[in-house]
């Protein structure tokens, strides 16, 4: 296999110098991750024998899917007998006479510190750091009491303000972290074509961050990428495929409905309901708005509405009515995310006519007063349940924009062992 210059840094930093420690920082889809594991388990099968280390990530599914499920393949091809105990989220892995063991953990939440707590380590690698809570990164570092033990963090960029950056990307010298910054130059394994296909996947915010690898604070237009003049659309003749609704619900706040339907490949927002009881001086029952619901939707048969998960009492309410209700994702930086993911490649599409919509578009703005990625909480009813549909299209359908699976050769194994 080739490796780039930098990622060669990755797998023989550990054999130069006298780092505790590597940061791998920067864009998606860079090669910063594979070329880590790699060298993590190189290391640790060098270095110690029946030890236990940590494999971390947001949650273990997506250490799996993210690291393990290309990396475990490629050790076999280097010799190494890897076992897996996926009751007990272990790997055992032997190698030359030497079996060690690695423990896999998730991050979700402040809660999975408990998980770590107890645990002692030789050496951890944590991958999508910056999505973990730091109480959970700083009780995987406080378990690595094993001499000669090193941390492994591994992550895309969010906000400058982020606690990751500035204690550890901020002070990587201090730390005696070895900082290295990856741009998907840094992949070898990505064609000009796939490199553009990532370019045109992300905007704004997200297009800074995941294509060009830097640490840069949400500000301005959420959708900065959409211009209503240019980008909203006429509903194509002939006939649509399927509907679906989305639904934000309010009592003192606006109540937004989205009609979706299907034409080919793409979701058309063709047609909505917005109703704000401030405005309008009176609130309205869960009854009248499922009544609202009905004539939005009267001769169309509705697969399926995506309601705000907080809206119980409605929920219910649609249900008795008849209508298959499923209770929505209410991620909302990856909700975000993947909705101007969707309308940049036009897998959805808003219709002229949903005048609440565009409003809402055109005001919806990053919050920079904190240093959580959250937009303001004004002029976005119509915007969340937009989200809601985004990310229950997403969690169903190839949008265009996953990663490439290259084939990767094995690496001559002299390049590691003396």
């Amino acid at each position: 296999m080739r490796f780039s210059p930098k990622q060669m840094q990755v797998l023989l930093w550990w054999q130069q110098g006298d780092w505790e420690a590597i940061i791998c920082d920067g864009a998606v889809r860079s090669g910063k991750t594979f070329a880590m594991g790699v060298s993590f388990f190189l290391w640790a099968q060098r270095c110690f024998d029946g030890k236990q280390f940590g494999l971390c990530g947001k949650t273990i599914g997506s250490l799996r899917r993210n690291l393990l499920a290309e990396l475990i393949p490629y050790l076999k091809r280097l010799g190494m007998t890897v076992r897996e105990r996926r009751s007990e989220n272990l790997l055992i892995v032997r190698y030359r006479g030497r079996e060690n063991r690695f423990l896999l953990f998730g991050g979700r939440d402040e809660s999975s510190a408990s998980l770590i707590q107890g645990s002692t380590l030789a050496g951890v690698l944590l991958d999508e750091t910056a999505l973990m809570p730091r109480s959970f990164v700083e009780q995987a570092i406080a378990r690595c009491s094993v001499p000669g033990s090193r941390l492994w963090f591994n992550c895309n960029p969010e906000g400058p303000g982020h606690w990751f950056y500035q204690e550890w990307i901020l002070k990587a010298e201090e730390r005696r972290a070895l900082r290295l910054h990856f741009t998907m130059e840094d992949n070898p394994a990505l064609s000009p074509r796939i490199r553009a296909r990532y370019q045109r996947a992300y905007s704004g915010v997200f297009y800074r961050r995941f294509v060009l690898g830097e640490w840069t604070a949400a500000q301005g237009l959420v959708y900065d990428s959409f211009d209503a003049g240019r980008d909203a659309v006429k509903l194509p003749d002939g006939p649509v495929e399927q509907w679906r609704v989305s639904v934000d619900y309010g009592t003192t706040n606006p109540t937004s409905f989205g009609l979706w339907g299907r034409k080919g490949n793409v979701w058309y927002r063709t047609a909505e309901y917005y109703y704000d009881s401030r405005k309008a001086g009176r609130q309205k029952t869960d009854a009248e708005y499922a009544d609202d619901l009905e004539r939005l939707t009267a001769g169309k048969t509705i697969e399926r509405v995506i309601v705000d998960p907080s809206a119980a009492s409605f929920i219910e309410a649609l249900r008795r009515r008849g209508f298959s209700v499923r209770k929505a994702d209410n991620a909302v930086t990856d909700g975000i995310r993947v909705t101007a993911d969707l309308l940049r490649s036009g897998r959805i599409a808003i219709c002229r006519n949903c005048e609440d919509c565009l409003r809402e578009m055109g005001l919806y703005r990053w919050d920079e007063r904190g240093n959580r990625d959250m937009p303001r909480k004004e002029n976005d009813h119509a915007m969340d349940e937009m989200r809601y549909f985004a990310m229950d299209l997403a969690s169903e359908v190839d949008c265009g924009f996953a990663a490439a699976v290259v084939e990767r050769n094995v690496v001559e194994r002299k390049e590691f062992w003396g």
